[in-house]
């Protein structure tokens, strides 16, 4: 008998991680002559009382393990402490809002039995706002230049793995982590399945905050990637060979007496043009730095505070 291994991270999700919970159980009695369950919820600090309703889950079904962190580490930590304690052969992510249609998960262990090392839900189409669309397809293109993410390869919450790719994951123990750049350095035998996502169960917003988008395209594009630095680098080629072609006809302006005293706006628009490229490149690199010290420093991905049903 296999064991599939359910990670779920958690917030502000009192009134949606129930009905989560009780289709996951449904759908692996299906088959529950192959398969058993065990299912890792991580609180990460929700504000609401997600953490009562966790440990009622699981006085009462000690298949149902909790992960309580002591602070808010945010999502693709909380996952990563999830696999940690995942012992399951094929490892499941959720999300804990109802959105993800675990009805579907038996068309993905079948593609994990297959042969992929990961499959991944594809949407026909996403239920969320337009600002998280936008958001999810910058993140997506910023992936593809910086990550070298397969163009036709989709990235969602809801997905399969086999054990030794979490096993590897969990290996990078510096902070900031992100999860599709982790995902990508392990394996790219990785598969789509189209299929229908649902509504949020409830009438809240999504926490994921314009804030939290920008930390997690920060994380993406300089945790995996130094392609950053050498497009600041081509920049600045490009900029000094713009400023010396620019020399060059001075001087010959000047020596064939073209030179007249207008011009003042076109010089000040060039230096704040070229002052802001400056600023921007020496943001890139010491964003980099700056992440360079917190590590060294050893600031954890994130704290356990207690745990329910570990081993």
């Amino acid at each position: 008998m296999k064991l599939l291994s359910f990670v779920i991270p958690c917030y502000r999700s009192e009134k949606t991680i129930q009905p989560v919970i009780d289709e996951i159980i449904k759908t692996v009695m299906e088959k529950n002559e192959e398969y058993d369950y065990e299912i890792i919820l991580v609180n990460d600090c929700s504000p609401d009382s997600v953490y009562d309703v966790l440990c009622e889950l699981a006085a009462g079904n000690n298949r149902i393990k909790v992960v309580n962190l002591a602070k808010n580490s945010g999502k693709h930590a909380a996952v990563l402490c999830g696999y940690l304690y995942a012992k399951g052969s094929i490892i499941v992510n959720l999300d804990d809002d109802y959105q993800c249609p675990v009805y579907e998960l038996w068309k993905f262990v079948d593609r994990i039995e297959a042969g992929y090392d990961v499959v991944i839900a594809k949407y026909y189409e996403k239920k969320q706002s337009k600002f998280k669309n936008f958001g999810s397809t910058v993140n997506a293109k910023m992936a593809e230049v910086l990550l070298s993410k397969p163009r036709d390869l989709h990235y969602e919450n809801f997905s399969v793995m086999k054990k030794f790719v979490a096993e590897e994951m969990i290996k990078y123990s510096n902070p900031f982590p992100y999860l599709e750049g982790l995902l990508l350095s392990v394996t790219h035998n990785i598969a789509n399945i189209e299929i229908e996502e649902r509504e949020r169960l409830d009438s809240l917003k999504t926490g994921f905050t314009f804030k939290k988008s920008l930390a997690l395209f920060l994380n993406g594009m300089t945790a995996f990637s130094v392609k950053p630095l050498r497009i600041a680098t081509i920049i600045g080629m490009i900029t000094s060979g713009i400023g010396l072609l620019y020399a060059v006809i001075i001087v010959i302006r000047r020596l064939i007496g073209a030179i007249s005293v207008q011009g003042y706006s076109s010089l000040l628009a060039a230096l704040l043009i070229i002052g802001g490229v400056i600023m921007m490149m020496l943001g890139i690199i010491g964003e980099y730095i700056g992440r360079i010290y917190i590590c060294i420093n050893g600031l954890p991905q994130y704290t356990v505070r207690n745990t329910i049903n570990m081993d």
